[in-house]
């Protein structure tokens, strides 16, 4: 703690998805928390939005924090509560009601533009809510300070991804005094090059980031991002990789990288491991079983994807390749159960499925084996599509069964009602063969649970693991990927497949072992101190 010179009084983390989980950023406040604050006690506040009217599971209101503080919030009608997220740590959080501030944003809209030449013209779809959030999450923090008389106190501000860095602006414009923070989770273009299908890396050098960003019609989020990190007193980002992102698409070199940690209070130990490893086995397999209407062999080798639905970019379009090459191998015989957890645009879980699952008995009139919920575009949807193209149909006589989970995983699915941690600790393998990964959890996760996983050096986390390709010996398989050797990927990752397979006993509890030993080196109490080294660069910025 006494290397760095600065230790902030106050820290405020904001962010769109403090108890708000729709991604992965949810997954690095959540899990830092612990470790963060043991170090600022509840001088650690986080900031996330409130959504009138809706449960909030994550949060535990509590009307005896910063009493005085809340009461003078909403006589002022500012709208915003105290209380504790419900996760390891249970750090202060406070949530803002944003859409008081309506009718602030088009005179904050333009104070972006006077200031920064931040031009919204040609904002859509949640830009202007997103803009809005983070203007009253700094008006919060500005009302705290002035409300506690902490003019003269050490205080920092990190604003997580483009959605918050309005926030950043607001406050370097009103507040500088107070050490502002920006960290990029990925970039707004270079996700948007990708998602368009460009190529990012065979011509990286050649793009210019304000070009492709109106190109792709992504300027107006491209320019608040790009302008808070020019603007912060220390930028940030998570991975060596999208550190060079950031120096050619924003023109700001990071100040300095802050990898993703993970804290492991989420994973069961010992006999409970044990015990929740044969429950979810026995639940992937029942829901199996009764979707495809026959048993699934003891020995069966269960390999699941998951993440957001992003078909290239998260690899998903490799996964379904890989598996074709293992299943036109008429000498691999071991059978595979392949589950691909990413949610879709679902119905609801499948009422026939639901009955059979309940009682063994009823009819079943076995049709589409292939998914677990109904989707609504069950003809277009990209993966029922390869599924389809590839002769996924799931018969007995076909040794890879591959099912498709449009669901999120938190415990009421309808099908298999577990979180998506309580079935990844059943997997034997899992595959995450990313094109555009910043850091990439779902790899890092598999790990922490001891579950073997296979990524590529384009992801951080893989990058990060080994610089030079590894087979999944190591536990953490890592292929090299590049825009063209597409192929060459699908073939590695169906040699460890079969290289996993073919393992016995012991060989594939070292495998497990090695998993985990890599996870542990990536614990937030070990990475924390990243965030403590930003913290000093922000304080050390002169005014």
């Amino acid at each position: 703690m006494n290397e760095f010179e600065n230790k902030p009084d106050y820290v405020f983390e904001v962010s769109w998805e403090v108890c708000n989980k729709i991604g992965g950023i949810y997954t690095v406040l959540s899990t830092q928390a612990k470790a963060l604050n043991s170090i600022y006690s509840d001088k650690l506040i986080y900031i996330g939005p409130d959504f009138e009217g809706t449960e909030n599971i994550f949060f535990k209101e509590d009307k005896s924090l910063l009493k005085k503080w809340i009461t003078n919030c909403n006589k002022n009608n500012v709208k915003v509560r105290a209380g504790r997220w419900n996760i390891p740590g249970e750090p202060i959080v406070v949530l803002i009601d944003h859409r008081g501030f309506a009718e602030e944003t088009d005179a904050f809209l333009y104070e972006m533009w006077d200031h920064f030449k931040v031009d919204s013209m040609e904002a859509y779809g949640d830009y202007k809510e997103s803009v809005l959030f983070g203007y009253a999450t700094a008006k919060l923090i500005e009302n705290f300070c002035q409300f506690h008389k902490l003019e003269k106190k050490k205080i920092v501000a990190q604003f997580h991804e483009w959605t918050t860095g309005s926030g950043l602006l607001y406050t370097k414009i009103h507040c500088p005094h107070i050490k502002t923070l920006f960290t990029t989770h990925a970039t707004t273009t270079g996700r948007s090059i990708c998602f368009n299908g460009k190529a990012l890396y065979e011509y990286f050098s050649g793009y210019n980031g304000d070009q492709m960003a109106c190109e792709l019609n992504v300027k107006a989020k491209h320019l608040v991002e790009k302008n808070a990190a020019l603007q912060a007193d220390c930028f940030t980002t998570v991975s060596d990789i999208t550190a060079r992102e950031c120096k050619q698409l924003l023109g700001k070199e990071p100040d300095i990288v802050t990898p993703n940690g993970f804290e492991d209070d989420f994973v069961p130990r010992g006999a409970q491991y044990t015990k929740k490893r044969k429950e979810a086995r026995k639940t992937l397999k029942n829901v199996a079983e009764k979707l495809i209407g026959y048993e699934i062999s003891d020995d069966a080798l269960f390999i699941g994807t998951s993440g957001r639905y992003e078909f290239r970019n998260k690899g998903i379009d490799l996964f379904l390749e890989s598996l074709r090459m293992v299943a036109c191998d008429t000498s691999f015989k071991r059978e595979i159960v392949a589950f691909i957890l990413v949610p879709g645009w679902n119905m609801g879980a499948r009422k026939d499925l639901q009955q059979k699952l309940s009682d063994p008995d009823a009819k079943f009139h076995v049709y589409r084996k292939i998914i677990t919920h109904e989707i609504y575009n069950f003809m277009d949807d990209k993966i029922l599509h390869t599924m389809r193209m590839f002769h996924f149909d799931n018969e007995q006589s076909q040794n890879v069964k591959v099912i498709l989970v449009p669901s999120y995983l938190n415990g009421d699915d309808g099908i298999f009602n577990k979180s998506y941690y309580d079935l990844l600790i059943g997997l034997d393998l899992t595959i995450f063969a990313s094109y555009y990964e910043p850091w990439g959890y779902t790899p890092l996760e598999s790990a922490v649970f001891s579950i073997p996983t296979i990524t590529t050096d384009l992801a951080g986390f893989g990058l990060w693991c080994s610089s030079k390709p590894v087979d999944i010996s190591n536990g953490v398989a890592v292929i090299h990927r590049t825009d063209t050797n597409y192929f060459a990927v699908a073939d590695e990752i169906q040699n460890n497949i079969k290289q996993l397979a073919d393992m016995n006993k012991k060989e594939t509890e070292n495998v497990h072992k090695k998993a985990l030993a890599l996870a542990k080196k990536c614990s937030w109490n070990d990475f924390i101190q990243y965030y403590q080294k930003a913290f000093d660069i922000a304080l050390s910025k002169k005014e």
